[in-house]
């Protein structure tokens, strides 16, 4: 299983190049593209901050989330967004936030 997904990964790697020029896409699917992929990127986020074993993660989890990603919007470099997101995680949960 693991090697048809990584033959499906590779594949979809090398039709980009291979197809760049050849197909043009009209506007609307470009916008409906770039839309799905901030929609599948938030619904990641929320169940990875919201949820834990099937249950609530505590509220630690989600605000660490809410300030990487304040940082990210406000164009933080990477660094500054995972090592923000860690501290108020981590100081939250030293002050007993679950």
């Amino acid at each position: 299983m693991v090697l048809a997904l990584a033959v499906g990964t590779y594949a979809f790697r090398l039709v980009g190049p291979a197809l760049h020029g050849r197909v043009e896409l009209p506007d609307r699917v470009r916008v409906l593209l770039s839309v799905g992929a901030v929609v599948l990127l938030v619904a990641l986020m929320a169940t990875g901050a919201l949820t834990e074993g099937g249950d609530f993660a505590g509220w630690a989890r989600p605000a660490g989330v809410a300030v990487g990603g304040v940082l990210a919007w406000r164009r933080a470099p990477f660094v500054v967004v995972v090592l923000g997101a860690a501290a108020a995680t981590a100081a939250l949960r030293a002050a007993g936030v679950p």
